[in-house]
């Protein structure tokens, strides 16, 4: 007859759960458990965030195109991380907080130091508020977006409009200056003074209650729109390929003179005043009701 089984001291003992295969639901699932298909819009997201820090530190090599560059390759990625993420049906609450913490460094951060290295540094403390007021709008733009998504109930404008200027639109246009500069404006001191009450318009832009169409209802083009839509992105495509920086200048200057036609067709459309309270919806500002 056998004797009872000896532990053996070498194997350490089974933690309560090992035993089915459970994992500890603290420390969260094994990597070995996560599909590849959930970590593509996160590794978008984290490349994003590598080009935005890249382009901090070619503005501070001087190397300026290249940081621009960045910058705008930064906001084109996390442009289109939340895209593949509901194409490939990865979407997740830890894919929304990485996406949200890469655009107050790409939209926020990145372009406010871009733009101080270039200009903002021959006004000296002024040009220092500036970039500041900006990267801090920024930051407050997209905590009221995040507020504003959450809700439970929205108002049917919010299928059509942002709240203000969103965050990429802002570092696409708050970098005017530097197109300028890329095209021969000399960046001197009263340039920079300029730039510095720009760069603060469009921080209050950012965090301002003016309805800004956000194209998001489009989602079809009419069967007799689709090649010239197709013609007009390739010759924009083209047009920003050749001549790079005054593709942009225009571009954000259109979309600046767009701004308040944006605002009409929205007051004609619903009527009455840009709606702020929560029974409306709200604008995600501290104090309101949460639904």
């Amino acid at each position: 007859m056998e004797g009872p089984q000896q532990e053996n001291p070498a194997e350490p003992p089974k933690v309560a759960g090992e035993a089915n295969g459970s994992t500890d639901t603290g420390r969260g699932p094994r990597l070995r458990e996560i599909p590849l298909r959930l970590m593509i819009p996160n590794m978008i997201t984290v490349l994003a965030i590598c080009a935005g820090l890249s382009g901090i530190r070619l503005a501070f090599e001087n190397r300026i195109e290249l940081a621009v560059a960045m910058v705008l390759l930064a906001a084109f990625l996390d442009g289109i991380d939340g895209r593949v993420a509901r194409l490939l049906k990865a979407t997740s609450n830890f894919g929304g907080q990485m996406d949200s913490l890469a655009d107050i460094i790409n939209f926020g951060v990145a372009p406010a130091l871009v733009l101080y290295v270039f200009i903002l540094d021959q006004a000296r403390s002024i040009g220092w508020i500036a970039a500041l007021v900006y990267a801090i709008a920024c930051g407050l733009r997209l905590a009221r977006f995040n507020v504003m998504a959450e809700r439970q109930s929205k108002a049917a404008w919010q299928s059509e409009y942002f709240v203000g200027v969103p965050a990429p639109a802002g570092a696409m246009l708050v970098l005017l200056p530097v197109y300028l500069g890329l095209l021969g404006l000399a960046p001197e001191r009263t340039m920079a003074l300029i730039a510095s009450g720009y760069t603060v318009l469009i921080a209050f832009l950012l965090v301002s209650r003016l309805p800004v169409w956000s194209g998001k209802s489009e989602s079809r083009v009419r069967r007799d729109l689709v090649l010239p839509v197709i013609l007009v992105v390739v010759f924009y495509v083209a047009t920003l390929m050749t001549y790079t920086w005054e593709t942009m200048a225009v571009t954000a200057l259109g979309y600046l003179i767009t701004l308040p036609f944006g605002a009409r067709s929205w007051q004609r459309k619903y009527g009455g005043d840009w709606p702020a309270h929560p029974a409306h919806g709200g604008d995600g500002l501290p104090g309101d009701k949460v639904d």
